[in-house]
């Protein structure tokens, strides 16, 4: 008896996406068909909202995502490892990600593409992301000097950025505060002495509390801190998670266009209009000390 067989590019058609970069990626391949779930913080690009929403970032709505009768979960790191164990064994295949560098970054658009059998548009978004990296990196060469920079990824503990972050401070023009911590994958690796942050003086904070707001005047009030050249000067900032705290698209390009901003505005340096974020750099968004 013969029996049918699917062509390659039908597989797979029913993708469930538990993090907001896969779902940038596959939107920007021209793949969002594909997708019938996503992670109730997808929000880039806006249409994927209309999606069926199946999870937050550490825990998920495991017979709704069943329920979606899903070829193919992605699911991402080790804070999604419990997600990913749990649908493993109730039977869904799953492909979990961890890059935690640009580079590997760019190797998941490039699994992701010839996964649903666009490798030739994954190339040449990658290409298109790299380019904007190289205008940004041309553009920062125009600074005087490199201000030193602390990105903070959480209040309590203090968590310094994650190796992506700090390739895109140094990209952007700035010089990054602990070197020695931006190839700690685990966050519990990147925990610093607030004391420690002070004694660096940074001339630049840029702060992104995974979806809390930052309080700006807790960050000054901590001891020692006052004295800081951020401090001192205002440029306390923030970046809003979604645009550099998702390992994807979005952080190789609003995110590293509003940490550029946020730089050549202390440098005294005008940014070029196409290279300038389209979210404006206002009040609300860089909350800059008064």
């Amino acid at each position: 008896m013969l029996v049918s067989m699917p062509v390659p590019s039908d597989f797979p058609r029913r993708i469930v996406c538990l993090t907001d970069e896969t779902t940038e990626v596959l939107y920007l391949l021209g793949e969002q068909d594909r997708i019938v779930g996503v992670s109730g913080y997808a929000t880039r690009p806006p249409e994927a909202r209309s999606k069926p929403r199946v999870s937050a970032f550490k825990n998920a709505k495991f017979e709704a995502i069943l329920a979606l009768n899903p070829d193919l979960v992605l699911t991402f790191s080790d804070v999604q490892a419990e997600i990913t164990r749990q649908l493993v064994l109730r039977g869904a295949t799953v492909l979990n990600f961890n890059q935690r560098s640009i580079a590997e970054i760019l190797d998941m658009i490039a699994v992701l593409s010839r996964l649903v059998n666009t490798a030739d548009a994954g190339w040449a978004l990658i290409a298109n992301l790299q380019s904007g990296l190289n205008a940004i990196a041309a553009s920062a060469q125009k600074f005087s000097r490199r201000p030193r920079v602390f990105f903070e990824e959480w209040k309590d503990p203090l968590i310094s950025g994650i190796r992506w972050v700090e390739e895109l401070i140094a990209i952007a023009g700035g010089e990054i505060l602990f070197p020695e911590l931006a190839a700690c994958g685990k966050a519990q690796d990147r925990v610093v002495d607030p004391s420690v942050v002070a004694e660096r003086n940074p001339d630049v904070i840029i702060a992104s509390w995974c979806g809390m707001k930052v309080n700006k005047a807790f960050i000054r009030s901590r001891p020692g801190w006052a004295s800081t050249s951020a401090v001192c000067n205002g440029h306390i900032y923030e970046i809003k998670s979604t645009y550099i705290l998702q390992p994807g698209p979005a952080s190789l390009t609003e995110g590293v266009r509003q940490i550029h901003a946020i730089l050549a505005r202390v440098a005294g340096v005008e940014v070029a209009p196409q290279l300038r974020p389209q979210e404006k750099l206002d009040p609300q968004l860089l909350l800059k000390s008064s």
